[in-house]
């Protein structure tokens, strides 16, 4: 994650593909998923932004920077998508996006206003805001809230989040805020995320369970997801979770089983994430897991269709891939831009081994627009079939 200082924040950053943000008033982190995973920075003049790109790579205004690229100009880019030693990649044409409108676009950023709260994504003109607040095309409105602070307890070599051990405690009140703050949101789909808190006994599982009993008691209806970390593969604080009546359980491996002690911390392994999802559903077989992996670190296709093949067989039902983005220049460099036709490709593999929703493109992240429209009308016919 890459800490962002703004005046109307404590504190907001990017990770795993989310915007991350923390009020000042009601100490209450609040984020806008779908974000992209950099640090948003003053608009630069001309001669300055070139000579950061050419020391530091590409960040979020290259991203979202200039026109949208129309398809048919991707398949004629003919910049390097594999990195070279010594070099850095320029951003290619299908990772620079306009700023989509939803309809509930201003309904959500009026309450905002009224709670006093304002966000990075709106400041850094996240390219996911249209989606994320209004719902796109699909209208079903969705947000991340981050839960724990703002200081992890481990240090990825992918993600700047500030580091410590042993970060500031928790905030008793910060359940029934959240459940608070959601209420008067309106959405229909809520993810609840935290950083890494091995400093706490349980890791902040009992936090993210009142959370979400918070949330149910004041809002039966909305569908809530926890992505949670690994809590150092302690099952009792994954099953506590499982049943505190959410609908989807998040954990992402991040990327591959050859990469994982290049780009995660050490404490973080694929098998006990995958150990976690299993647990999850095997508690409550109901409930659908989920879990995401970056692509562009170095990793080759064999090892994306066995760290694929690994979860379907663990029972994973979703799972998302993206185009891993450097948060800084003292982070994983990208080894490569990955092609929307790759990404399609991926796509089709994970639809053909049986997931129950597959969502794969450059600009997918773990919690992305139509995915949380497919899982709530899923989540919402199991019920009903139930019943």
């Amino acid at each position: 994650m890459a800490l962002v200082k703004h005046s109307c924040l404590v504190a907001g950053r990017f990770s795993g593909g989310r915007l991350w943000l923390q009020s000042r008033g009601l100490e209450l982190p609040l984020v806008c998923a779908n974000g992209v995973t950099t640090a948003a920075r003053s608009s630069p003049t001309l001669k300055e932004r070139k000579k950061e790109l050419s020391e530091d790579g590409p960040d979020l205004q290259d991203f979202i920077s200039g026109e949208l690229s129309e398809k048919s100009r991707w398949e004629e880019y003919r910049g390097n998508l594999k990195r070279q030693k010594g070099e850095r990649l320029r951003l290619p044409p299908w990772l620079k996006t306009e700023i989509p409108i939803g309809k509930n676009y201003n309904r959500l950023k009026n309450t905002l206003r009224n709670l006093n709260l304002h966000t990075v994504c709106e400041e850094a003109r996240c390219p996911n805001i249209g989606e994320c607040w209004g719902g796109g095309e699909y209208a079903t409105a969705t947000a991340t809230i981050m839960l724990m602070g703002d200081t992890c307890t481990r240090g990825c070599r992918f993600c700047s989040v500030k580091t410590a051990r042993k970060p500031p405690p928790l905030d008793p009140n910060e359940p029934e805020n959240t459940a608070k703050a959601i209420a008067a949101w309106g959405l229909d789909y809520v993810v609840l995320t935290s950083v890494d808190r091995d400093d706490l006994a349980d890791g902040g599982a009992e936090h993210f369970a009142k959370t979400v009993s918070n949330l149910k008691e004041r809002n039966p209806k909305i569908l809530v997801e926890c992505l949670t970390p690994d809590f150092r593969g302690d099952l009792v604080a994954v099953e506590k979770i499982a049943l505190s009546g959410l609908d989807v359980y998040a954990h992402n491996v991040e990327t591959v089983r050859q990469l994982q002690r290049h780009v995660r911390d050490p404490r973080a392994n694929f098998d006990q994430s995958l150990s976690v999802l299993r647990h999850a559903k095997s508690v409550k077989p109901s409930i659908l897991t989920k879990t995401s992996i970056m692509l562009g670190l170095g990793e080759t296709d064999a090892q994306v269709h066995e760290a694929m093949t690994e979860l379907r067989e663990s029972g994973v039902d979703c799972l998302t891939l993206g185009q891993y983005m450097q948060p800084t220049k003292r982070h994983l460099k990208v080894e490569e831009y990955v092609t929307p036709e790759k990404f399609a490709y991926w796509e089709k593999v994970g639809q053909e081994m049986g997931f129950v929703y597959t969502a794969s493109g450059p600009l997918v992240r773990s919690s992305y627009k139509a995915g949380e429209f497919f899982l709530k009308n899923l989540i919402e016919k199991r019920k009903a079939a139930s019943e």
